[in-house]
Protein backbone atom coordinates (compact mmCIF):
# COMPACT_ATOMS: atom_id res chain seq x y z
CA UNK A 1 0.00 0.00 0.00
CA UNK A 2 1.09 3.48 -0.83
CA UNK A 3 0.19 6.06 1.56
CA UNK A 4 -1.75 9.23 0.05
CA UNK A 5 0.34 11.63 -1.53
CA UNK A 6 -2.83 13.30 -3.52
CA UNK A 7 -1.49 11.68 -6.52
CA UNK A 8 -1.63 7.83 -6.41
CA UNK A 9 -2.88 5.77 -9.40
CA UNK A 10 -4.11 2.07 -8.31
CA UNK A 11 -3.50 -0.29 -11.28
CA UNK A 12 -5.24 -3.56 -10.60
CA UNK A 13 -4.70 -6.43 -13.38
CA UNK A 14 -7.29 -9.15 -13.51
CA UNK A 15 -6.94 -13.45 -13.64
CA UNK A 16 -4.48 -14.84 -15.74
CA UNK A 17 -2.43 -11.08 -16.94
CA UNK A 18 0.03 -12.92 -14.14
CA UNK A 19 0.69 -15.67 -17.27
CA UNK A 20 2.13 -12.60 -20.14
CA UNK A 21 5.07 -13.29 -21.66
CA UNK A 22 3.65 -17.00 -22.18
CA UNK A 23 0.24 -16.89 -22.57
CA UNK A 24 -1.05 -16.74 -26.03
CA UNK A 25 2.12 -14.23 -26.94
CA UNK A 26 0.37 -14.11 -31.04
CA UNK A 27 -2.54 -11.95 -28.60
CA UNK A 28 -0.76 -10.64 -26.03
CA UNK A 29 2.49 -9.92 -26.56
CA UNK A 30 5.84 -11.53 -25.21
CA UNK A 31 5.60 -9.02 -22.29
CA UNK A 32 5.53 -10.14 -18.58
CA UNK A 33 3.42 -8.42 -16.20
CA UNK A 34 6.18 -7.62 -14.56
CA UNK A 35 7.87 -5.81 -17.52
CA UNK A 36 4.41 -3.64 -17.92
CA UNK A 37 4.83 -2.90 -14.54
CA UNK A 38 8.15 -1.42 -14.31
CA UNK A 39 7.34 0.44 -17.75
CA UNK A 40 4.06 1.75 -15.84
CA UNK A 41 5.76 2.91 -12.70
CA UNK A 42 8.39 4.81 -14.38
CA UNK A 43 6.40 6.59 -16.56
CA UNK A 44 4.21 7.19 -13.94
CA UNK A 45 7.04 9.02 -11.99
CA UNK A 46 7.88 11.43 -14.53
CA UNK A 47 4.13 12.60 -14.47
CA UNK A 48 4.18 12.36 -10.93
CA UNK A 49 2.43 9.93 -9.59
CA UNK A 50 3.24 7.05 -7.27
CA UNK A 51 1.80 3.85 -9.06
CA UNK A 52 0.39 0.66 -6.65
CA UNK A 53 0.36 -2.30 -9.48
CA UNK A 54 -1.26 -5.34 -8.22
CA UNK A 55 -2.65 -8.43 -10.22
CA UNK A 56 -5.34 -11.08 -8.83
CA UNK A 57 -6.51 -13.75 -10.19
CA UNK A 58 -9.18 -13.82 -7.25
CA UNK A 59 -12.28 -11.72 -8.07
CA UNK A 60 -12.94 -11.07 -4.49
CA UNK A 61 -9.41 -9.56 -3.75
CA UNK A 62 -9.85 -6.74 -6.64
CA UNK A 63 -13.39 -6.26 -4.79
CA UNK A 64 -11.18 -5.75 -1.36
CA UNK A 65 -8.36 -3.57 -2.75
CA UNK A 66 -11.05 -1.26 -4.55
CA UNK A 67 -12.96 -0.69 -1.46
CA UNK A 68 -9.49 -0.75 1.10
CA UNK A 69 -7.88 2.13 -1.20
CA UNK A 70 -11.24 4.27 -2.06
CA UNK A 71 -10.60 7.85 -0.62
CA UNK A 72 -6.82 7.33 -1.14
CA UNK A 73 -5.97 7.15 -5.13
CA UNK A 74 -6.44 10.06 -7.64
CA UNK A 75 -7.78 7.06 -10.43
CA UNK A 76 -8.00 3.58 -11.24
CA UNK A 77 -6.60 1.77 -14.36
CA UNK A 78 -8.04 -1.44 -14.55
CA UNK A 79 -7.26 -4.11 -16.65
CA UNK A 80 -10.14 -7.06 -15.19
CA UNK A 81 -9.15 -9.75 -17.74
CA UNK A 82 -12.11 -11.60 -17.94
CA UNK A 83 -14.11 -10.45 -14.94
CA UNK A 84 -14.44 -7.57 -17.78
CA UNK A 85 -17.26 -9.65 -19.15
CA UNK A 86 -19.03 -11.46 -16.27
CA UNK A 87 -18.50 -9.54 -12.85
CA UNK A 88 -21.22 -7.48 -11.49
CA UNK A 89 -19.09 -7.41 -7.99
CA UNK A 90 -16.68 -5.25 -9.78
CA UNK A 91 -19.24 -2.54 -11.22
CA UNK A 92 -20.29 -2.52 -7.79
CA UNK A 93 -16.73 -1.76 -6.37
CA UNK A 94 -16.23 0.56 -8.64
CA UNK A 95 -19.70 2.58 -8.03
CA UNK A 96 -18.57 3.49 -5.08
CA UNK A 97 -15.13 5.43 -6.14
CA UNK A 98 -16.21 9.11 -7.32
CA UNK A 99 -12.49 9.26 -8.89
CA UNK A 100 -11.50 8.48 -12.90
CA UNK A 101 -11.55 5.11 -13.80
CA UNK A 102 -9.55 3.65 -17.04
CA UNK A 103 -10.21 0.64 -18.29
CA UNK A 104 -7.58 -1.14 -20.39
CA UNK A 105 -7.11 -4.27 -22.52
CA UNK A 106 -4.04 -5.49 -24.27
CA UNK A 107 -5.75 -6.67 -27.35
CA UNK A 108 -8.21 -5.30 -29.15
CA UNK A 109 -11.26 -7.09 -27.85
CA UNK A 110 -13.66 -6.25 -30.65
CA UNK A 111 -11.66 -8.21 -32.56
CA UNK A 112 -12.46 -11.26 -30.54
CA UNK A 113 -14.99 -13.20 -29.60
CA UNK A 114 -18.28 -11.96 -29.24
CA UNK A 115 -18.47 -12.27 -25.64
CA UNK A 116 -15.45 -10.21 -24.87
CA UNK A 117 -17.82 -7.25 -26.84
CA UNK A 118 -19.69 -6.64 -23.33
CA UNK A 119 -17.72 -5.33 -20.70
CA UNK A 120 -19.46 -4.65 -16.72
CA UNK A 121 -16.64 -2.26 -16.24
CA UNK A 122 -17.48 0.45 -19.07
CA UNK A 123 -20.60 1.73 -17.39
CA UNK A 124 -18.25 3.40 -14.87
CA UNK A 125 -14.97 3.45 -17.11
CA UNK A 126 -14.32 7.24 -18.08
CA UNK A 127 -13.04 5.58 -20.87
CA UNK A 128 -11.65 2.56 -22.50
CA UNK A 129 -8.27 1.71 -24.14
CA UNK A 130 -7.79 -1.39 -26.45
CA UNK A 131 -5.89 -3.03 -28.29
CA UNK A 132 -2.41 -1.72 -28.11
CA UNK A 133 -0.74 -3.98 -26.09
CA UNK A 134 1.34 -2.68 -23.23
CA UNK A 135 1.30 0.67 -24.49
CA UNK A 136 -2.77 0.27 -23.64
CA UNK A 137 -1.03 0.83 -20.13
CA UNK A 138 0.67 3.89 -21.00
CA UNK A 139 -2.16 5.66 -23.03
CA UNK A 140 -4.23 4.97 -19.57
CA UNK A 141 -1.66 6.82 -17.42
CA UNK A 142 -1.42 9.35 -20.07
CA UNK A 143 -5.24 9.68 -20.23
CA UNK A 144 -5.91 9.86 -16.27
CA UNK A 145 -3.00 12.47 -16.09
CA UNK A 146 -4.96 14.72 -18.40
CA UNK A 147 -8.56 13.86 -17.11
CA UNK A 148 -6.45 14.92 -13.55
CA UNK A 149 -5.07 18.15 -14.41
CA UNK A 150 -8.12 19.50 -16.39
Amino acid sequence: MIENSGKYILVLNGPNLNMLGTREPEIYGSKTLEDIKDRVTSHGKKLGYLIDFRQSNSEGELVDWIQQECGKMSAIIINAGAYTHTSVALLDALQTVKIPIIEVHLSNIFKREKFRHHSYISPVAYGVICGFGENSYILALEAAHDILNV
